[in-house]
């Protein structure tokens, strides 16, 4: 698993990149009541907003870490959102990416680069 200085995490699933937030960004966002996640087939750049998380405490957005294609998202989060605050590693996937080069996470932080972030 990788991870953003935006606390997202992301994993490589098969020929794909899944897209997360942390335990951490959950924790901060509170109890998360609403998931607007992207469309299918949709093209992102890296920067792009591609999902908007409204919880008790504030409303964010979730950028796309590089550049792909959106080929699935997870419809659960659209009845239960709060699945992002119970599994946010896991369960509380956002959305997975089809990219040219699945080398392009190596940039990203690992968990010890991410833990003194967040420390």
């Amino acid at each position: 698993m990788k991870y953003t200085e935006d606390h997202e995490w992301l994993r490589i699933e098969g020929d794909l990149i899944v897209v997360g937030i942390t335990e951490h960004a959950a924790t901060q966002l509170g109890d998360v009541v609403f998931v607007e996640l992207p469309e299918i087939e949709a093209v992102v750049s890296s920067g792009d907003e591609v999902v908007v998380i409204e919880s008790v405490k504030a409303a964010s957005d979730i950028l796309a870490p590089v550049d792909g294609e959106i080929v699935e998202v997870n419809d659960k989060l659209s009845d239960t959102p709060g699945l992002v605050n119970e599994d946010p590693l896991g369960a509380g996937w956002f959305f997975k990416l089809k990219v040219d080069d699945l080398s392009v996470i190596d940039d990203f932080m690992d968990e010890d680069e991410y833990q003194d972030l967040i420390d």
